[in-house]
């Protein structure tokens, strides 16, 4: 069996660590005199947006509490996102705790002065589990989920539509305030405001920059596809996949990274969910490996979500190109900080940065009319 590549990572800081500890340790001893922070680490494999920073309280008492700070991106690291509103985050985990029995980590303290630490951010407690990587992908093997039984491989599925149908169960009333802010206005639905708000993003990413012509047609088919009913608009986790989950055993003990949420239909989640092990199972096929092909297989989660829900999923051939076209702006925008940092040469084709772009223009393809798969559902991606 040919050995996964093992591609370096791509630069996401241009901070000092030394320099993060020293303010940690000011910031803290401000709001917790006589307390103390060691044990500063960067986990290595997870996480290319906010910055994730854990490390070890000690409280006046002697007692140690090991915690995570989450800070907003640095702005000199050509940020993936054009926003991190930390505090916005901070209110979605506090909602899910306060309206849900869906598990995620207690809340600590929030920053919303940047000075301190050198930007906004919050402190929670670190729970004891295990992730699966996004570096090296867990479909390449070598870790826990890979080498899971397939009953337990079926367990944790299981329970992450769980966490999935608990977030949905909050209405969107309740998380007014992570709507999406596109500038055409509230008088549009939910899902217009998500996609125009998506518009504007990638129109952020390639200011100065080469337009996507793969995008542009994603976008363009979208509105061919558009739900004649989008469905009932709940909560959003936004980045809903399972390496934003820690897992004890196949359980889920914290559902992480919230700075994506919004509202918007059930099935943002759902596909979002599906679709991104789809793009991890690409890339591991992609280098000869045979990755994790029947994991949330896409007809048997959206039928196991309905189960659990009421609620069938519905225009999955939508949502499942939305998430590969988010997912390509992302991309697009990891691919042009690379090229800021040369650590990549800039393509004469810009698609060429976005590496699902096969799978993309199949999605893209396959929607057009009369193009569809003999017996496709419309829930393959």
């Amino acid at each position: 069996m040919p050995a996964a590549p093992q591609a370096p990572r791509p630069r996401t800081t241009t901070r000092d660590p030394a320099e993060l500890q020293r303010r940690l340790a000011a910031w803290v001893a401000g709001w917790l005199p006589g307390a103390t922070v060691g044990g500063l680490t960067v986990p290595p494999s997870n996480g290319m947006s906010s910055e994730t920073v854990l490390f070890d309280l000690r409280r006046p008492d002697g007692t140690v509490q090991p915690c995570v700070l989450r800070l907003a991106a640095d702005t000199n690291a050509y940020a993936v996102f054009p926003r991190y509103d930390m505090e916005r985050q901070y209110r979605a985990i506090r909602l899910v705790a306060e309206r849900t029995k869906v598990p995620v980590p207690r809340l600590l303290r929030l920053e919303t002065d940047p000075a301190p630490l050198g930007a906004t951010g919050f402190v929670m407690e670190r729970l004891e589990g295990r992730v699966p990587p996004d570096v090296m992908p867990y479909t390449y093997g070598g870790n826990w989920l890979f080498d899971a039984a397939p009953a337990e491989r079926a367990h944790l599925e299981q329970a992450t539509l769980e966490v999935l149908a608990g977030l949905h169960a909050v209405p969107a009333e309740d998380a007014a305030f992570l709507a999406p802010t596109a500038a055409h206005g509230s008088f549009r639905s939910p899902l217009r405001r998500h996609v125009d708000e998506q518009r504007e993003y990638y129109a952020w990413v390639v200011e100065g920059r080469p337009r996507s012509p793969l995008i542009e047609r994603a976008f363009a088919r979208l509105e061919q596809l558009w739900p004649q009913d989008e469905g009932p608009t709940v909560l959003s986790w936004g980045d809903a996949r399972v390496g934003n989950i820690v897992y004890q055993g196949f359980d889920p003990v914290g559902v992480l990274d919230w700075e994506m949420a919004s509202v918007g239909p059930r099935e943002l989640d759902l596909a979002w969910l599906i679709f991104l092990h789809r793009f991890f199972q690409d890339l591991t096929e992609g280098s000869g490996l045979p990755g994790m092909p029947d994991f949330l297989e896409p007809d048997r989660i959206c039928a196991r979500y309905a189960e659990l829900t009421g609620h069938t999923p519905r225009d999955m051939e939508f949502h499942l190109l939305y998430a590969a076209l988010r997912h390509a702006v992302v991309m697009l925008r990891i691919g042009y900080r690379q090229l800021h940092f040369g650590e990549a040469e800039a393509p004469a084709d810009p698609d060429r940065l976005i590496m699902h772009r096969a799978r993309l223009e199949q999605l893209v393809e396959a929607a057009q009319p009369g193009r569809r798969e003999p017996g496709s559902d419309g829930h393959r991606p």
